[in-house]
């Protein structure tokens, strides 16, 4: 005779696949939605935030990605999933792991985690590898968190259909707050790392694995950075040094307060040594370093089991937890970065994290604009010089009173956005600002790279030194670019829809 428990959690698995069935049949019969950017990853509907999962296996990219099967506002958390071949065109798959009902009749959300290609070390793939995902149970009740601990799920058909591992949870310490693993094969040890927080102690803890199912403590990283916010989603990887040939660092990245201070998101990172035990941050580096200073950057994670080119590869959430909830979106709510490079670089004594849009980003181009002092659109690339002893910029976006300012400050030597202006600012009071990065000239210019994909704005500046990314909604239509100030070498290309 089946239980109470049993009972109810088959009424939710029913519930759940009636809803997705139905999103699925009406993917289709979207409506006019505004504001929807055509080369971004957004969710065919409803709400998304962190991505989660980044992992590259037969073939195709993978995204999980935090998502509300029901609504346009942060709830019911589950992941959300897409394929691609190229990290540009998107193919929407069914919500990969869905909110549960645990074995105590609890509610349990799938909270941020990894995803690997295991060879069986876990005994848990029918054939030679198999995806693997371990991910944090948020469990719940009457809308308030009671625990949080790590559980196991395994796909043997490329991701399309998902098993709980019947020993779950694979690692649990008894705290309401404890989450975000982020998994990876450690070669030199021969072991898997995971890398999670205890956010409000603001401690990331690393743990070893030979099979993916049981993990032991090796160390603690905290103690310094930004504590002004708690911490969420850490990520350890290795980076080449661009400028010390065959050189490497390791690089621990986090999400947690903002450069603007804790009313908002941002992330910051950590550069030194992992031994396979302890992570160990250089001591000539600075206490805090922010992987960006624009508002609308945050939980990005690096791809596992990369092919065979040297890079790393990161997604981040093109939103900010301080207004994400109301921005003017119809149809979904939220979107993921474009896809970017990370490396290092050697600044005087220290390591600079250097972020680049991705190699393929090129096939986005349809057309130069050769008049590109007159050109518009909601979707272009746009490459220019801005002279560093003087005030210059440009304005996109741009139609009568309404524009968006990307300038450089020649006396305070300050790349800034200015969206005060930047047509629908009224739906929070937090979004209107003006966010600023210091950035140096080199041979007395600054570069400027800007993707527009409305409403994204992603700028990197000096080939990657500096990176902000932000939202604006304008409100008319026209969209022109308007150079200010001494400006040289502008070129602008349409880019095309990649959206799927």
């Amino acid at each position: 005779m089946m239980n109470t428990r049993s009972l109810l959690a088959l009424l939710l698995s029913v519930l759940l696949l009636s809803c997705e069935q139905k999103k699925t049949a009406t993917v289709e019969e979207k409506p006019v939605e505004e504001y929807r950017p055509a080369f971004h990853f957004t969710p065919p509907q409803n709400w998304t935030n962190d991505p989660n999962g980044l992992v590259f296996y037969d073939g195709e990219y993978h995204l999980f990605y935090q998502y509300n099967p029901y609504g346009m506002t942060w709830g019911h958390m589950s992941w959300g999933h897409a394929v691609s071949k190229d990290l540009l065109t998107w193919e929407h798959l069914p919500v990969a792991l869905p909110e549960f009902l645990n074995d105590k009749g609890d509610s349990t959300m799938i909270f941020s985690g990894t995803t690997v290609v295991d060879n069986n070390t876990s005994g848990l793939c029918e054939g030679k590898d198999c995806l693997v995902a371990v991910y944090t149970a948020h469990i719940h009740k009457n809308g308030e968190g009671l625990k949080q601990y790590e559980n196991l799920a395994y796909s043997n058909d490329k991701g399309r259909t998902w098993k709980q591992y019947d020993k779950n949870p694979v690692l649990d310490i008894g705290l309401k707050d404890f989450r975000d693993p982020k998994i990876f094969w450690h070669d030199a040890t021969k072991k898997w790392v995971m890398v999670l927080v205890v956010p409000d102690k603001f401690k990331v803890q690393l743990y070893e694995s030979t099979n993916l199912t049981q993990w032991k403590l090796l160390s603690e990283f905290g103690n310094t950075g930004d504590a002004a916010k708690i911490w969420e989603c850490p990520d350890l990887y290795q980076l080449p040094v661009e400028n010390e040939q065959g050189k490497k660092k390791w690089v621990l990245s986090l999400s947690g307060s903002h450069p603007a201070g804790p009313r908002f998101v941002g992330m910051q990172y950590f550069v030194g040594e992992f031994d396979g035990n302890k992570f160990i941050q250089d001591k000539n580096q600075p206490d805090t370093s922010y992987v960006e200073y624009g508002k609308d950057f945050y939980a990005g994670i690096v791809y596992n089991h990369l092919p065979a080119e040297d890079r790393t590869v990161m997604i981040g959430w093109a939103n900010n937890w301080a207004y994400g909830n109301k921005i003017p979106t119809v149809g979904y709510r939220g979107a993921m970065s474009l896809p970017r490079e990370l490396s290092l670089k050697k600044v005087g004594p220290v390591y600079k994290l250097i972020q680049k849009p991705i190699r393929e980003a090129v096939a986005l181009r349809d057309e130069e604009i050769k008049e590109a002092g007159q050109a518009a659109g909601k979707q272009l690339e746009i490459e220019l010089d801005l002279a560093a002893d003087t005030d210059a910029g440009i304005k996109v976006f741009k139609s009568g009173d309404e524009e968006t300012s990307i300038g450089y400050n020649s006396k305070t030597k300050e790349l800034f956005i200015d969206r005060t202006k930047s047509g629908k600012i009224d739906f929070h009071p937090d979004f209107s600002s003006i966010d600023r990065v210091p950035v140096d000239g080199k041979d007395g210019k600054v570069h400027l790279h800007i993707f527009l994909d409305s409403p994204i704005i992603e700028v990197f500046a000096n080939e990657g030194e500096a990176v902000v990314t932000e939202t604006a909604f304008a409100a008319a239509n026209g969209f022109k670019i308007e150079p200010y100030g001494n400006t040289t070498n502008l070129k602008v290309w349409k880019l095309k829809s990649k959206s799927k």
